[in-house]
Formats: C-alpha cells, sequence, structure tokens
C-alpha cells in the first residue's frame, strides 16, 4: 500500500496559526506531510533557517506523520526529490487564491505530474500571516495570539 504524501511549502518565517490549521486539513487528506522550508538566497528573513525548522518542529512533534525539510530551488523539483504528487497551499483571502492559481498553473506546466491542493485557513486565522508576526515582534509587541501554543516561549 502506497503512502499518500503531500509537501507543504512555504518561508514560515515564523510558523503562524493559520499554518497550523493548513497542517491539520492536510492531515485529514494525506498520510504523510511534509512541511517544506524553502530557502531563496535573494530573500531577507526574520528568523534564521534553523530556528524557523526548530519552532515548526516543535509545533508538530506529537505528529510523527509530519516532517519538516528545508529545500532551495523550485518547488516542483523538492516534490519529485521526495516523490510527492502533491503541493499543499493555504488560502486566507480571495487575493491569496489569484497569486497561487497563477503558481499553481506554472507548477503543473513544469511537471504534469504536480497537483496543488488549495485549503482554506480557519476563518479564526485568515487575517494572521507571518508580515504581522515579524511586524509585532520588531515593534516590541507579543505575538502570541497568532502563533502555535507550543512555540509561544520561543519567540520572545
Amino acid at each position: 500500500m502506497s503512502i499518500k504524501l503531500a509537501v507543504f511549502p512555504g518561508s514560515f518565517d515564523p510558523i503562524t496559526k493559520g499554518h497550523e490549521s493548513i497542517v491539520h486539513k492536510a492531515l485529514t487528506i494525506f498520510d504523510e506531510l511534509i512541511i517544506g522550508v524553502g530557502v531563496n538566497s535573494t530573500k531577507k528573513y526574520y528568523f534564521t533557517l534553523e530556528k524557523r525548522i526548530e519552532l515548526i518542529k516543535k509545533t508538530f512533534e506529537d505528529y510523527p506523520n509530519v516532517k519538516v525539510e528545508w529545500y532551495e530551488g523550485m518547488t516542483v523539483d523538492f516534490c519529485r526529490k521526495v516523490n510527492s504528487r502533491f503541493i499543499i497551499r493555504g488560502l486566507r483571502n480571495a487575493a491569496d487564491f489569484e497569486f497561487e492559481k497563477s503558481i499553481a498553473l506554472t507548477n503543473h506546466l513544469i511537471n504534469k505530474d504536480i497537483e496543488t491542493i488549495m485549503l482554506l485557513t480557519d476563518v479564526n486565522f485568515s487575517a494572521v500571516n507571518s508580515t504581522l508576526i515579524r511586524d509585532i515582534l520588531s515593534n516590541g509587541g507579543n505575538p502570541n495570539l497568532f502563533v502555535p501554543e507550543k512555540i509561544k516561549d520561543m519567540l520572545l
């Protein structure tokens, strides 16, 4: 029996409750999920790659079917490397849909074996994004309302 595997890619700088809700939804569809932490040499991150991976691993430490790996380059190439035919993307609003749709269509043109599954984030977290959390942190605020329970003490 083959395992249904999906990749949930992103920068996760840092992981949010919205990301967490997408993982929980994806796990109702897939047996295993790889959270792919993308590295882009032209992007400036708030947290180091190691810290982002640590935060994600802590968030899902009780989920043996959730793995965390980092990658460089195109997500479709990473999917091929880990033998996944599915990419999971989270949607908060219509603007997210339009953006993600164009990427999904491009990815499918590059590799017709890869399908993108778009999941709606929990409505309570539809306004939450990593940029908001970074802004709160940069200004000395407390982001605990917006991040997973298990990592609240790891950001301050």
